[in-house]
């Protein structure tokens, strides 16, 4: 049977190795396969120069032993640890890899590189109304609510849909001067008479059909002037109205608002004027675009977290306020030092990669990383660039960098 040598076999192979390692990594490296050794600045075994300052069960690393053999607690051979600075040549500390066994576990590596980020970052969200599109409708003067269209709290109404006939005494009033004073022929006192009725609330029209007909009348159908919602409505038939009374609130559905939640953490990538897109669970096909017009002054302090306020043009009023909605915050690229994502190590506490040195040892780094997009990491501190690191067998080398005490390099200490 012929050798499989296909990178998908090698990539099985590896997981197969990684799995057996999970659950008894050191037996296998301490049995004398070879594939993976510590070299920690001291001379391997091949360098007679070097003396072992003692020996130890790879997989009770705590336990030491004064002579090579067997391990008490496993059946296999223990392995020499040697002083840090001795053997041949002062080689830094890290652990090889047989060449051999390095292709059959796929380990691959990258440099670190600069490049672009898109400054994107992805959040959550919800429709809510415009509130800067609202309409107040009130009574010009007071009066009593003749009739109503039958028009209730949530209805969706045209602009100039009516809302209701308010019946005004003094309209009727002031119109009937208006019209003694005409005759008179004297144009100032027609423009004042004409003045008050602007002032109780009459529009050109009502004026221009008065002075035209010459009848009055003291009754006028009240319109809403946007189309929207009806979110609040006061008219009901029969009802007496003072001066300035809100009959009906509308508020506009031309635009709508998606509040997004923004993590504190990512607040400083987010700015007045960047461009938006959402996707909704309602319409999961389409993408809406947008801009941000605010940032809220305040933080949720549950979450944690800032709303972004984003307009939405809403043709044909499909989004509704209470839709759930993903958002894409885009901004421009900026350049940074990038790694592939898949070569970050987390442990919780902090985040490390494996680096693979020229002389073919490979050793941890501790890193602080910033933003994340595309597969791409930032590394704001702990790497160089053109510095190499392992893509995949890492959690096998930590492993045995872990095993075997090799210290991880600190922040601020790249090459």
């Amino acid at each position: 049977m012929g050798f499989d040598a296909t990178p998908a076999a090698r990539l099985r192979a590896a997981a197969l190795i990684a799995v057996l390692l999970a659950g008894g990594g050191g037996y296998w490296l301490g049995a004398g396969h070879g594939t993976v050794q510590p070299a920690t600045g001291a001379a391997s075994p091949a360098g007679p120069a070097s003396k072992a300052l003692y020996y130890y069960d790879p997989m009770f690393p705590d336990q030491k032993f004064d002579k090579p053999g067997k391990s008490p607690f496993m059946d296999m051979q223990l392995l020499p640890k040697y002083a840090d600075g001795g053997g041949a040549g002062g080689a830094a500390p890290g652990v090889t890899i047989d060449p051999s066994a390095r292709q059959n576990l796929g380990i691959r590596t990258a440099p670190a590189k600069i490049g672009a980020l898109a400054a994107s970052i992805v959040v959550t969200g919800s429709i809510d109304f415009n509130q800067r599109d609202v309409a107040n409708i009130q009574a010009r003067s007071g009066g009593f609510v003749q009739r109503t269209y039958g028009r209730a709290p949530g209805d969706v109404i045209q602009a100039g849909a009516p809302i209701a006939d308010i019946q005004l005494p003094e309209w009727g009033g002031a119109q009937t001067e208006f019209l003694s004073v005409k005759r008179l022929a004297n144009p100032a006192l027609t423009a004042a008479a004409r003045q008050r009725l602007r002032l109780l609330g009459m529009s050109e029209n009502v004026i221009a059909g008065v002075e035209r007909t010459g009848r009055t009348g003291g009754t006028i159908t009240v319109t809403s002037p946007i189309g929207g919602v009806i979110q609040t409505l006061d008219a009901r038939a029969g009802v007496t109205l003072a001066t300035g009374q809100t009959l009906a609130q509308v508020t506009g559905l031309g635009t709508v608002w998606l509040n997004a939640a923004v993590p504190e953490a990512q607040a400083g990538l987010v700015r007045v004027g960047q461009n938006a897109t959402a996707t909704l669970t309602a319409f999961p096909a389409e993408t809406f675009a947008g801009r941000v017009i605010a940032i809220l002054p305040t933080t949720a302090a549950d979450s944690r977290t800032l709303t972004v306020r984003i307009e939405l043009a809403n043709r044909g009023g499909r989004l509704r306020p209470g839709m759930f909605a993903s958002v894409s915050l885009g901004g421009d690229a900026k350049s940074a030092l990038l790694i592939p994502s898949e070569a970050v190590i987390r442990t919780g506490t902090r985040a490390i990669v494996m680096l693979a040195s020229r002389d073919g040892r490979y050793h941890p780094a501790e890193i602080r990383t910033g933003r994340a997009s595309g597969g791409q990491t930032e590394i704001l501190q702990g790497l160089s660039e053109g510095e190499q690191v392992v893509l995949s067998g890492q959690f096998l080398i930590d492993s045995e960098a872990s095993l075997t005490g090799i210290a991880i390099r600190p922040l601020g200490a790249s090459q």
